[in-house]
C-alpha cells in the first residue's frame, strides 16, 4: 500500500505545486547536462576552430542515439504512467522490464557500428579530410561506449512514468558533473592524463555516463520504486513493444528528423562557410541549455497528464495543460531575450576568432526569436504523447523541418545570403505553431467532451 501511494499524489495533489514539485528536479537535472554540453564545447572549441566545427558534425550521429533512447523512454513513460493511473502495477513492472533488454541490445547494435562504420558516416556529411579525421576520433569512441549512454537515458523515463523525478535528477547531475571534471584532464593531459585533444571529450562523455547508468540502475533495481523487475524470469511480449512504440517510434522519429536537419542544415551553412557550421553548433549547444528546462517541465508534465487521463479526470488535465504552457512560455522569452542582448558575450565563451563573432553576432538574435515559439511547440508535442497519440508530435515536427525550415533556409540563402538563412528558424516555428495550437485545441475539445460522457467506461475515449 505505501508503495501505491507514490504514484496516487498524481491524481490528488494540487495541480501547480504538484507540477513544480515533478518538474523542479527533472530541470535542474537537464540544465546541468546542458551545462555539460556547452563546458564540452567549450574545451574543445579552445582547441582550435576546425575541432569545434567537427563537433557540430557529429551532433547529428549523438542526437541519433538520443533519439532512440530517448524516443524508446517516452513511450514506456507514456504507458507506465497510463498503466498506474488505472492500478495495474504488474503490468507497468513488466514494461520497465522489456525497456531493460532494450536498452541493452541497442548499446551492443550502435557498438558494433561505431567499431567498424564510423568513417563511413562522417563522410557523409563532409568533404574536408580534417574534419572527417577530427569526427571519426570523437564519433567512434562515442558509438563504441553506446551502451552506457542508452542506459540512464531509457531508465530515467521509467522511474519519470511513476512521478519519480529525483532520482533521474541525480543521474544527469552525476553524469554531467563528472564528465565537467573529466574533460580539461583527458583533453588538455593535465595531471598524470595525457592529452588526448578531442578523443579526451568523447572518452570523457562515456566514463561519466558509465558511473550515471550504475546509479540508475541500482535505484531501478532496489526496493524504492513501485516497480518489481523480475529479470530472471523474462520473455518478450510484443504487445508491450507494440504499445511502447506506438508513442516511443513517433517520438523517437522526431528526434532523428531533427538529426536529419541538423545535418542538412550544416551542409547548407557549409556552402558558406565552415564557421557557419562551428556558430551553428554553439546555437544548438546554448539553445539546450535553455530548451532543457522546457523538457524537464515536459518530464513532470507527461506522467502527471498521463495519469489523469489514465484516471479520467478532465479538469486535472486542463489545469495541468494550461500552467505547463504559460511555464514553457516563460522559458521561451527568456532564452529569446538572451540571444538578443549578449550574442557577443555568449559567443566569445566558445572561440574568439573574428569570423566567428561576426557571423555568430548576426545569427544568435535572429535564431532566438524562434524560442518564443518552439516552447509551445514542444509543450503540444508532450500533450499528444502523454495521451498516448504519437503521430501528431511526428507530423508537427516533419511539417517544421522538411516543409518550412529547410526549404527556407535554402530559399533564404540563396537569394539573399547567409545573414537571411538565420531567418528560417523562427518563421519555420512560427508556422508550426499555429499548426499546433489548432490542432491540439480540436483534439482536446473532442477527447475531454468523450470522458466527461463516459467517465464509467475502460474503454480509451479520445
Amino acid at each position: 500500500m505505501a508503495l501505491a501511494k507514490k504514484s496516487d499524489r498524481l491524481g490528488k495533489e494540487e495541480i501547480g505545486p504538484l507540477l513544480f514539485k515533478l518538474s523542479a528536479p527533472a530541470i535542474i537535472g537537464m540544465i546541468v547536462h546542458a551545462l555539460y554540453n556547452i563546458i564540452d564545447s567549450i574545451y574543445v572549441g579552445h582547441l582550435s576552430t576546425e575541432a569545434l566545427s567537427a563537433l557540430s558534425l557529429s551532433f547529428p550521429i549523438q542526437m541519433l542515439i538520443i533519439a532512440i533512447g530517448v524516443g524508446t523512454g517516452i513511450g514506456a513513460s507514456s504507458l507506465i504512467s497510463r498503466l498506474l493511473g488505472q492500478g495495474n502495477t504488474k503490468r507497468a513492472s513488466i514494461v520497465a522490464e522489456h525497456v531493460f533488454f532494450i536498452a541493452i541490445i541497442y548499446g551492443i547494435v550502435f557498438g558494433i557500428i561505431g567499431l567498424f562504420f564510423a568513417d563511413k558516416i562522417i563522410q557523409l556529411f563532409t568533404d574536408d579530410p580534417v574534419l572527417i579525421d577530427l569526427a571519426k576520433q570523437y564519433m567512434q569512441i562515442i558509438l563504441s561506449g553506446s551502451i552506457v549512454v542508452f542506459i540512464p537515458a531509457t531508465f530515467n523515463y521509467i522511474l519519470r512514468g511513476e512521478g519519480n523525478t529525483f532520482a533521474p535528477m541525480i543521474t544527469m547531475i552525476i553524469g554531467a558533473v563528472l564528465n565537467i571534471i573529466l574533460d580539461p584532464f583527458l583533453i588538455f593531459g593535465l595531471w598524470i592524463f595525457p592529452e588526448l585533444g578531442i578523443k579526451g571529450a568523447a572518452y570523457a562523455t562515456i566514463g561519466s555516463r558509465l558511473f550515471a547508468g550504475i546509479f540508475i540502475t541500482m535505484v531501478l533495481l532496489s526496493d524504492k520504486t513501485e516497480f518489481n523487475l523480475k529479470l530472471t524470469e523474462f520473455s518478450f511480449d510484443f504487445q508491450i513493444i507494440r504499445e511502447i512504440y506506438q508513442v516511443g517510434v513517433p517520438a523517437m522519429l522526431n528526434r532523428l528528423i531533427f538529426s536529419i536537419s541538423i545535418a542538412v542544415i550544416n551542409k547548407i551553412l557549409g556552402s558558406f562557410s565552415s564557421t557557419a557550421i562551428a556558430v551553428m553548433g554553439v546555437i544548438f549547444r546554448l539553445q539546450s541549455f535553455f530548451l532543457m528546462s522546457v523538457f524537464g517541465l515536459a518530464q513532470g508534465y507527461l506522467p502527471l497528464l498521463g495519469y489523469n487521463y489514465g484516471h479520467r479526470k478532465p479538469e486535472r488535465m486542463k489545469k495541468t495543460i494550461q500552467l505547463g504552457s504559460m511555464a514553457a512560455l516563460g522559458f521561451g522569452i527568456l532564452a529569446s531575450l538572451i540571444f538578443r542582448l549578449f550574442p557577443e558575450i555568449l559567443l566569445q565563451m566558445f572561440n574568439k576568432d573574428p569570423e566567428f563573432l561576426r557571423i555568430g553576432a548576426i545569427a544568435l538574435p535572429r535564431v532566438g526569436l524562434a524560442y518564443i515559439f518552439m516552447v509551445i511547440n514542444i509543450i503540444g508535442a508532450t500533450t499528444f504523447q502523454a495521451l498516448g497519440r504519437g503521430l501528431p508530435s511526428l507530423v508537427l515536427t516533419i511539417t517544421r523541418q522538411f516543409i518550412f525550415l529547410i526549404p527556407g533556409m535554402l530559399t533564404l540563402g540563396h537569394f539573399f545570403g547567409l545573414k537571411a538563412v538565420w531567418f528560417a528558424l523562427p518563421l519555420s516555428e512560427f508556422t508550426a505553431l499555429l499548426i499546433c495550437v489548432t490542432w491540439i485545441f480540436f483534439f482536446l475539445r473532442s477527447c475531454l467532451s468523450k470522458i466527461r460522457l463516459s467517465n464509467n467506461s475502460k474503454e480509451d475515449t479520445c
